[in-house]
C-alpha cells in the first residue's frame, strides 16, 4: 500500500510541476507550490515540502517548536497540548511569563471515563476533546498545538501508581478498547484528515514515579508481549493514534527514549505514518541522570536513529537540541537521510491535519466557540454519571426518594468541593456534590454541607501568640502574632492520607504553603508542581505538637534537612529545624470538632451522604507514588462516627485509584464510587444517588483488601511470576475486575456456541440471553472471560475477551452474541518467540464481573503444541521459563536483551529441554564488566541439580564486550529442565548446548 501510494504521488507531482509557471519570479495564485495542492497525495505534497526545506531548517523542527519558515509561507507548529480527559494546560507561557491553563469541558479523569465501559461514549467525549482542541488552536496556534499527548496507555497494574488517574485499566483488551475510542474520537476517524493528532503515552512498561528515570522495569517476554504492548497496539493499529511518547523509564536496561521498538514494533502495526516524541526532558535525561551516553550529539543521535521524531526538552529554546544534532552529524553518528525520516514523520501529521490546506482543511472551520459549549456540558454530565460505579446497596438504601428525604446532611472534605487534576484544565465552573442534591431536591428541602474537619489554632507557648493569617498574597506572610485565637488565627485541618494534612485558613478560606520562604495563605486549594500546601501536625511527649512540612521538593532543594517550623523572634514562621526536639512546640487548641458538629447534622438529617476520597495533588500524582491505599485515618473516623449516628448514610467515595474499605464495605448501607468526574460531579452524583441514572459502571481494576494482598515492591513488573492483576492473582478482593451493581437485576441465561470447537485461524462465537427481571430500565455490561485449560506455560486464571453494554427496560431480554477470534488465544511462546494458539479445551465464562460469572461453556480449539526445546540451536537467554534475582538488561545500547546476574546464586531455566546424547558442549556468548573471571554451571532438574559442567567467563572489561565461551558437559539425553547458575555478575546475551 505503501508504495502504491509513492508511486501515484510521484506520478502526480510530475503533473503538477509541469504545470508550473517556466517564467521565474512569475507571481502564482495558492497553491503557488505542489506542497499546497490539497489535490495531491499526501506522500507527494511531502515529498514536495521536504526538497523545499534547508538542513538547517529541518534540523530546527526536530524540537517541540517547530519554527515558521517565512519564505514558504509556513508558521510555527507546536507538539504537545495536554488533553487526556479535555484539553487541559500547556506547555507554553503567555505574554507575561505565566502558564496558560485552559477553562475547557474537562470531562471524568481516564480511569472513570474507562469504567463506563461504553466506547460510543467515550468516542464522543474523544471527539468533542478533539473540538475544543481546534478551538482553542484557533485562539492562540503557539500555545494549543494540534499534537495532543493523550491517551495515557499504560496499564493499571497497581494502584500504588501516582499516575493511576490517567489510565484506564489492569487490562489490555479493555484499555485497547477504551484508547481506540477516545483516539478516533479525536483523529475524527477519517485516515487521510486529522481534526487532532493524538500521541499514546508513555511507552513501554511505566507505572512508578519513585526514580522513574533511573529505575528499569523487569519486563520477560510473556509480559512484554502479552501484557504491556497489547495494551498500545489496538490504537495505532486501527489508526486511533498517531504516535507514542517515549517513557521516562529504562525497559530492561534500556531506556525507553532509545527504545527500538518504536522504530520497528510499534511501525509495524499500521500503514500509516507515525510521529514519535520524547517525553520533556528526557534527552537530557539520557546523559544526566541516566548516564547513558557521554555527550548530548551520541544521545540526540541515538534519539533519531530510534524512530523519535520531537525532542520535547529545554522548554521553547532549541539551540540546544539543534547544537547536539548538527554535532552528531558533523561526527558521522547520523546522516541527513536520518534526519530527512524523522521529517518526514512529522510533515505527514502536519499535512493530514490540513495545515498547508486552504482555510485548515476539513476541521479549519471550528472556533472558539466550541470550548465548554452546552453540547459538551451536557455530555460531561453524561460520562461522569456513566462513569459511576455502584459498589455496595445493601437493603435497597439507593436509591433516595426525594420525598422522604427532605433533610440531607452532605459532609466531608469532598462534600463542597471539587478538585482537578495535574493533567485537568481548570474548571470553568463548579457543580459539588452539595450543589447537585441542593438543586436535585429544591427550595423546599432542607439541605446542609460540613467538610468534618476539626478547627484548631496553634499557639506559641513561649509567647502566648497564635499563628495568624495576614492575607493572601505573596506579601503577607504568616506569622505567630495574634493575641487571640481569633477567625485569622483558626485553621481546618483536613487529614489526606498517611498523617499529611492541609490547614485552610478559616477567616481568608485560603490554603497555608511554604512558598520558597515565609508562609502565607494564598492559594485557593494545594496546587503545583511541588504542593507547597502539605504539613504533618506530630504530637510531642509534652501534649504539643510540631509543625512539618511535607510539601514536594527536589532532591537539590536546599531545606531539604530543615522540615520542621521554627518561629523567629520577630513572630515570622520558617523552616528552621532539622528534628522535632529543635521545632516550636505549639499548643493545638481545638475550636471545634468536626466530627461532632458532622455527627450533629448527620442525627438531624433524613439521610446522610458523605462524600471522601482523595486529593489529586496530595494522594500521590506525577513524580509521586503512593505508600499506601487506605483511606486517611481522619476520613475513616468521620465514616464511622457518623455512619454509627445515622444508619441511613450513603457513602460516595471519590477517589483516582482503588481504595481499601473493608470496614465501610462491611457496615455502611449504600456505597458508591466516582474519579475527580470535572465541574459536572455534582449533578452526576445526584442524578444517581436519587435514581434519575441507574448507575452502570463497572471497575476497570481489581480492588484489593489490603496492601498486602499487593508485591512489596511497586517496581514488580512480572505480573506472571509475581501473580498481580486479576489474571493471575489468586488473592480474594475486595471488589473484583468488572463489579459494579444497578437499580435493577439481570438474569443470564444459557451461555450457547457456536461449535463444539474451532481452527485455530477461525472464531469463537457465544450468545447468552439476558433479561431485565427488575422493576427499572438498565444497563448491563455483559462480560466474556477465557481460561485455557491445558498449556506448557502457565495462563492467565481468566482474561478478558469481549463484552458489550446492553440497555434493557423492565422485563426486556436480548440475545448477547460476542465473538472472540481464536487468534486471540494465542499467547507467546518464549521457545520460539512468535505468537501460538496452542489446542486445548478453553473454559467460556459470562457474567457481569471476573468475580460473578453467571453461565459456563467450553470450546476445543485446534491449534498446535508447542514442541520440546531444541538447545542445540542458538537460544536466546532472555526467553528462559523461570528465574531467582536476575534481571533483564540491554545487550547492546541499540538492541538486544540479554540476562544480567547481580550475585552469586542467581539463576534461569530452560524447561523441557531435548538435550541429545551427543550434546557435549556448552558455548554462550558473556561479557563481565567486573576484575576477574567468573563462571556459568550448567545443572538439571533444580538450581542444585546434578552438575553437567561449567562454563568459565572471563572479564571483558565492559558490560557490552561480549565474548565466547564454552564448557564441555557430561553426558546426558532425554528431556531435562535446564538450569544456568551464575556465580558473579555477568550478562548472557545467547547459548546452545551441542
Amino acid at each position: 500500500m505503501r508504495k502504491w501510494r509513492l508511486r501515484r504521488g510521484i506520478t502526480a507531482l510530475a503533473l503538477a510541476l509541469l504545470a508550473l509557471p517556466a517564467v521565474p519570479g512569475t507571481a502564482l495564485a495558492e497553491p503557488s507550490y505542489p506542497f499546497r495542492d490539497p489535490h495531491l497525495p499526501v506522500d507527494a505534497r511531502v515529498d514536495d515540502l521536504l526538497g523545499r526545506l534547508t538542513l538547517d531548517e529541518k534540523i530546527s523542527w526536530l524540537h517541540q517548536y517547530q519554527p515558521a519558515v517565512p519564505r514558504l509561507g509556513i508558521g510555527l507548529f507546536k507538539t504537545g497540548t495536554e488533553a487526556l480527559h479535555g484539553v487541559a494546560w500547556s506547555t507554553d507561557i503567555d505574554n507575561n511569563g505565566a502558564v496558560v491553563k485552559a477553562r475547557g469541558t474537562v470531562f471524568p479523569q481516564p480511569v472513570g471515563m474507562a469504567s463506563t465501559w461504553n466506547t460510543d461514549l467515550v468516542q464522543r467525549v474523544g471527539s468533542a476533546v478533539g473540538d475544543e482542541a481546534r478551538g482553542y488552536h484557533a485562539q492562540n496556534p503557539r500555545v494549543w498545538g494540534l499534537n495532543l499527548w493523550a491517551p495515557v496507555v499504560n496499564l493499571l497494574r497497581d494502584p500504588r501508581w501516582g499516575r493511576n488517574e490517567e489510565g484506564y485499566s489492569e487490562d489490555p483488551m479493555l484499555t485497547g478498547a477504551i484508547s481506540t475510542a477516545y483516539g478516533s474520537g479525536m483523529t475524527g476517524g477519517d485516515p487521510d484528515h486529522l481534526k487532532s493528532a493524538p500521541t499514546l503515552k508513555h511507552y513501554l512498561a511505566y507505572n512508578n514515579e519513585v526514580r522513574r528515570d533511573v529505575t528499569s522495569s523487569n519486563v520477560p517476554p510473556r509480559v512484554l508481549n502479552e501484557y504491556d504492548r497489547a495494551a498500545f497496539k489496538p490504537a495505532i493499529a486501527a489508526d486511533a493514534a498517531t504516535g507514542m511518547m517515549a517513557a521516562y523509564n529504562l525497559v530492561n536496561g534500556r531506556p525507553a527514549t532509545v527504545d527500538p521498538d518504536l522504530d520497528t514494533v510499534v511501525r509495524g502495526w499500521t500503514d500509516q505514518s507515525l510521529m514519535h516524541v520524547t517525553d520533556a526532558w528526557a534527552p537530557n535525561n539520557l546523559v544526566n541522570s541516566q548516564k547513558y551516553y557521554p555527550t548530548q550529539a551520541e544521545a540526540n543521535a541515538a534519539i533519531i536513529k530510534a524512530g523519535l521524531s520531537s525532542f520535547i526538552t529545554d522548554d521553547t529554546n532549541a539551540q540546544p537540541t539543534v547544537t547536539a544534532i548538527k554535532q552528531a552529524l558533523a561526527s558521522g553518528l547520523i546522516t541527513e537521510r536520518d534526519i530527512d525520516a524523522r521529517i518526514r514523520d512529522i510533515l505527514n501529521i502536519r499535512f493530514r491535519l490540513g495545515e498547508f490546506d486552504p482555510g485548515g482543511g476539513r476541521y479549519g472551520s471550528i472556533t472558539p466557540d466550541v470550548i465548554n459549549s452546552p453540547q459538551h456540558q451536557r455530555l460531561a454530565r453524561q460520562a461522569a454519571g456513566e462513569a459511576m460505579v455502584l459498589l455496595k446497596n445493601s437493603r435497597q438504601a439507593l436509591p433516595l426518594d426525594p420525598a422522604r428525604n427532605r433533610k440531607v446532611a452532605v459532609l466531608g472534605p469532598l462534600a463542597d468541593t471539587l478538585y482537578s487534576d495535574w493533567y485537568g484544565g481548570d474548571l470553568p465552573y463548579q457543580v459539588t456534590a452539595l450543589d447537585g442534591i441542593r438543586e436535585r431536591l429544591g427550595a423546599a428541602a432542607s439541605v446542609d454541607g460540613l467538610d468534618g474537619a476539626d478547627r484548631i489554632a496553634l499557639k506559641d507557648p513561649a509567647t502566648g501568640r497564635y499563628v495568624t493569617a495576614t492575607g493572601t498574597t505573596d506579601a503577607d506572610p504568616v506569622a505567630a502574632s495574634g493575641e487571640t485565637a481569633s477567625l485569622a488565627a483558626q485553621f481546618d485541618v483536613v487529614d489526606w492520607g498517611q498523617d499529611v494534612v492541609t490547614l485552610r485558613n478559616a477567616a481568608n478560606g485560603r490554603y497555608l504553603g511554604y512558598n520558597w520562604g515565609p508562609f502565607v495563605t494564598r492559594d485557593e486549594q494545594p496546587n503545583g508542581w511541588y504542593v507547597q500546601q502539605q504539613f504533618k501536625l506530630e504530637p510531642q511527649a509534652d501534649g504539643t505538637v510540631v509543625l512539618r512540612y511535607v510539601g514536594y521538593e527536589t532532591k537539590e532543594s536546599w531545606f531539604a534537612a530543615e522540615k520542621y517550623v521554627t518561629v523567629g523572634d520577630d513572630g515570622a514562621l520558617k523552616l528552621g529545624a532539622s528534628t522535632p526536639d529543635d521545632a516550636t512546640h505549639f499548643s493545638r487548641e481545638l475550636v471545634s470538632s468536626g466530627i461532632d458538629r458532622a455527627v450533629a447534622a448527620a442525627r438531624a438529617a433524613d439521610t446522610a451522604v458523605l462524600v471522601v476520597g482523595s486529593n489529586p495533588f496530595i494522594n500521590g500524582r506525577e513524580a509521586h507514588d503512593r505508600s499506601s491505599t487506605a483511606l486517611s485515618a481522619g476520613q475513616e473516623a468521620l465514616v464511622k462516627a457518623v455512619t454509627t449516628a445515622n444508619p441511613r448514610t450513603v457513602l460516595v467515595l471519590q477517589t483516582s485509584y482503588p481504595v481499601t474499605i473493608n470496614w465501610e464495605q462491611e457496615h455502611v448501607p449504600a456505597v458508591v464510587w466516582t474519579t475527580h468526574a470535572g465541574a459536572e460531579t455534582g449533578h452526576a452524583i445526584a442524578d444517581v444517588l436519587f435514581g434519575d441514572r441507574n448507575p452502570s459502571g463497572r471497575l476497570t481494576q481489581t480492588w484489593y483488601r489490603s496492601d498486602r494482598q499487593l508485591p512489596p515492591d511497586l517496581l514488580e513488573y512480572d505480573i506472571i511470576t509475581s501473580g498481580q492483576t486479576y489474571l493471575y492473582s489468586n488473592a480474594k478482593p475486595l471488589y473484583p475486575f468488572g463489579h459494579g451493581l444497578s437499580y435493577t437485576r439481570f438474569r443470564y441465561g444459557e451461555l450457547r456456541t457456536a461449535a463444539q470447537s474451532v481452527a485455530a485461524d477461525g472464531t469463537v462465537r457465544v450468545s447468552v440471553d439476558v433479561t431485565n427481571v427488575g422493576a427499572r430500565a438498565g444497563s448491563e455490561v455483559v462480560q466474556l472471560y477465557t481460561h485455557q485449560r491445558t498449556s506448557r506455560d502457565r495462563t492467565p486464571i481468566q482474561q478478558l475477551k469481549a463484552f458489550e453494554r446492553v440497555e434493557l427496560r423492565p422485563g426486556q431480554t436480548r440475545t448477547v452474541t460476542l465473538r472472540v477470534p481464536a487468534a486471540d488465544l494465542a499467547h507467546w511462546d518464549v521457545t520460539r518467540s512468535r505468537w501460538v494458539v496452542e489446542s486445548s479445551t478453553y473454559d467460556l465464562m459470562v457474567g457481569a464481573s471476573a468475580g460473578d460469572i453467571r453461565a459456563r461453556a467450553a470450546v476445543r480449539v485446534r491449534g498446535e503444541t508447542i514442541p520440546v526445546r531444541d538447545l542445540s540451536r542458538p537460544t536466546r537467554a532472555e526467553n528462559f521459563d523461570r528465574y531467582a534475582g536476575v534481571r533483564l538488561v540491554d545487550e547492546t545500547k541499540v538492541r538486544g536483551t540479554a540476562v544480567g546476574a547481580t550475585e552469586a546464586g542467581q539463576w534461569i531455566s530452560f524447561a523441557g529441554s531435548a538435550l541429545r546424547p551427543d550434546a557435549r558442549t556448552f558455548t554462550a556468548m558473556v561479557a563481565k564488566a567486573g576484575a576477574g573471571a567468573g563462571a556459568i554451571q550448567v545443572r538439571l532438574g533444580s538450581p542444585t541439580g546434578r552438575l553437567l559442567g561449567t562454563a568459565t567467563v572471563p572479564s571483558t572489561g565492559d558490560d557490552y564486550r561480549y565474548v565466547s565461551t564454552s564448557a564441555e558437559l557430561a553426558r546426558v539425553a532425554g528431556n531435562h529442565d535446564v538450569y544456568l547458575v551464575f556465580d558473579s555478575a555477568l550478562r548472557l546475551a545467547d547459548f546452545s548446548i551441542r
